[in-house]
């Protein structure tokens, strides 16, 4: 059984429909990523998980529960956790405060928690009384995976973890990433340098139009030539 499994899902914003009937696994401790056009929807797939869409059918199961038509505030009780693309931090609060909104759901927040994330993150213990919002976009990005993993969440949401970057950061970012996959945290992202995703990932899929085109691993999604053609630019 999937740690996440999609089946069948239309979703979309009010009566707006944008997903129709998307179907996607994310195993246990897994790193998949989706890929495709701008507007075909991957961003509202995330969304639909952590249930920031309007649920119009088929199902979402997380860990072997249906968290279909479910709030944020319910599942991110439940081991997820969701970064989005922009406007993820509280940019007038400091680092360590952010780290501590990320703990909110706890009974306290565990010093262990956030010492793990200045271990991943060395900057932000060395910014930890610096004012989010005057970080770099980098470090913002970081910032927003560390409080996101103050929950020790077993899936990761990543939108677009990349976006905005510099190029000499996207590299690094993406090492980041890899390095919490292999700490055990499934990962489920989508990301627009799809190359680089698909060339990092367990499992892609590409979306079109709000519906399953291709799904494979990563390496055989990078060599299949309509996928290079359509998607990837040859």
């Amino acid at each position: 059984m999937a740690l996440l499994e999609i089946r069948d899902l239309d979703a979309g914003y009010g009566d707006l429909q944008i997903l129709d009937g998307v179907d996607m696994d994310v195993g246990s401790e897994a790193y998949v990523a989706i890929v495709g056009p701008n507007g075909a929807g991957k961003s509202t797939v995330m969304k639909s998980v952590f249930g920031l869409t309007t649920y119009m059918g088929g199902s979402i199961e997380f860990d072997g529960e249906e968290i279909s038509g479910l709030g944020p505030s319910e599942i991110i009780t439940r081991g997820l956790s969701y970064v989005p693309q922009s406007d993820n931090v509280f940019a007038g609060l400091t680092v360590r405060e952010n780290l501590e909104m990320g703990a909110y759901t706890l009974d306290g927040v565990p010093e262990s928690r956030v010492e793990a994330v200045f271990e991943r993150f060395p900057i932000l213990e060395e910014r930890q009384g610096q004012r989010a919002g005057s970080l770099s976009g980098g470090q913002q990005q970081m910032l927003a995976m560390g409080r996101a993993l103050m929950l020790d969440p077993d899936l990761l949401l990543l939108d677009e973890p990349s976006a905005g970057l510099a190029p000499d950061l996207v590299a690094e970012m993406f090492d980041r990433i890899d390095e919490i996959n292999e700490a055990g945290t499934a990962v489920l992202m989508v990301e627009q340098n799809a190359k680089e995703a698909l060339r990092r990932c367990d499992r892609g899929y590409v979306l079109v139009q709000g519906q399953n085109r291709h799904e494979d691993t990563g390496r055989a999604l990078l060599d299949d030539e309509r996928v290079r053609a359509d998607f990837l630019g040859g």
